[in-house]
């Protein structure tokens, strides 16, 4: 294993199949499961996806011609599987934490889940908030790092590309706790696809400052 440090270090010798199978088998150990491109490019005995890539046609023919597991393409099967499930089970805690904080601060009456602007049943915010400045959007999501961060938000920018999203508010809520609101204006200061004036991205803390920012409406 120290080798395979070296390499990663250093990059002294093409890598051959047997330290990447090595590489690996030591990953599998730690984690168990193979694994996924960016895991790859973080992990100390492993070269980049890139390397991979050029040298034996990507990680799925490398995993393929080890024979490692009988599974080579993580986006399908059981580690597919386990992973959609623990996505979907956070995204469920999260999204309730954010509404039981919505409707102590605006009402239960004026907090809506699965906000629809269309009927086709995808044109939707997760949250709709009623105010006193005739209300804001909020779309939640749990990015795992900084580049999948951006990638998310593309997406979502995208998706509210609508005009009949673009007319309220839209909070870009990322709850991620080791991504702060100094990354996040950084990312968003660097991005050629801006975010119009009426898109915010924010980490839960400046969250809560702009809800309670926010009048709420009286029940009469």
């Amino acid at each position: 294993m120290n080798y395979l440090r070296a390499q990663k270090m250093g990059n002294q010798k093409p890598w051959k199949k047997e330290e990447l199978k090595a590489g690996l088998e030591h990953f599998y150990e730690q984690y168990k499961h193979y694994p996924t491109a960016p895991e790859i490019d973080k992990y100390t005995y492993l070269p980049s996806t890139r390397t991979i890539e050029r040298s034996f046609g990507g990680i799925i023919r490398l995993r393929e011609s080890l024979g490692l597991d009988g599974q080579y393409d993580l986006r399908t099967g059981i580690h597919s599987s386990e992973r959609a499930h623990k996505i979907n089970k956070r995204s469920h805690i999260i999204k309730h934490e954010v509404y039981e904080f919505l409707i102590k601060i605006f009402g239960k009456e004026f907090v809506h889940r699965e906000y629809f602007f269309l009927d086709d049943k995808r044109t939707r915010a997760d949250f709709f908030v009623y105010d006193q400045n005739k209300g804001f959007c909020v779309d939640v999501f749990y990015p795992s790092d900084k580049r999948n961060l951006v990638g998310c938000l593309n997406s979502k920018l995208s998706k509210y590309n609508c005009i009949y999203m673009q007319q309220y508010p839209v909070i870009f809520l990322q709850m991620n706790k080791d991504i702060d609101q100094g990354i996040i204006d950084n990312i968003v200061k660097n991005k050629i696809n801006k975010l119009s004036k009426d898109q915010k991205l924010m980490c839960w803390g400046t969250f809560e400052l702009f809800c309670k920012e926010r009048k709420p409406l009286s029940v009469r």
